[in-house]
């Protein structure tokens, strides 16, 4: 029996996090950074550097590592999303994050699981599981409204493990293709869970 220890993110887990965020981006990710690596050497260390950074979504402050074996087997990236979300149209999101974006405007207050990311090797078990659970503790010491959640259609395991964990489906937006992109989703799907 192998058992699995969460614990709170450092600096130092910047390149798991990187590489798990773009396992669960299918890409986007590495498309994104693709955007802004002015000078880096290269996408990897543009999402390193930001993986380090104190603030922001995308900071290992918000980040939680599900260990096994001493290994790191996945990641949790969280955060309490504002009470009041507006949406300017005329903001300069970029065209593929517009979906996103608006699905997250409907679950103000909630605690979002922005990644939740397990390597190839350690799916089944239990870990996705047991950072839900983080999540869920986490989403109670902020006192947010319940949990939030988005996924692409096409991941029918992921979604079969939210729907066990009591999350429910709210509303969906057509994807928009990006670059490389490494999945067929017709949708984005945002789920909540009560707490």
């Amino acid at each position: 029996m192998h058992s699995i220890h969460i614990r709170r993110a450092t600096k130092q887990d910047a390149s798991e996090l990187v590489c798990l965020i773009d396992c669960a981006g299918y890409g986007m990710p590495l498309y994104v950074w693709d955007t802004i690596i002015d000078g880096e050497s290269s996408v990897l260390e543009v999402g390193r550097k930001r993986a380090m950074r104190e603030e922001g979504s995308f900071s290992y402050k918000n980040a939680w590592v599900a260990e096994m074996d001493g290994n790191v087997a996945g990641i949790l990236v969280g955060y309490r999303l504002d009470d009041e979300i507006e949406l300017d149209e005329d903001d300069k999101i970029p065209t593929v994050f517009r979906p996103l974006i608006e699905l997250e405007s409907e679950a103000p207050g909630t605690w979002y699981v922005n990644v939740l990311a397990v390597h190839d090797e350690y799916r089944g078990k239990g870990i996705g599981q047991k950072l839900l659970d983080q999540a869920e503790i986490c989403a109670k010491s902020t006192n947010a409204d319940g949990l939030s959640l988005i996924f692409e259609s096409a991941n029918t395991g992921a979604r079969k493990l939210y729907e066990r964990e009591g999350y429910r489906v709210t509303a969906s937006r057509k994807r928009v293709p990006f670059g490389k992109d490494r999945t067929g989703s017709p949708e984005w799907i945002l789920m909540k869970k009560d707490i």
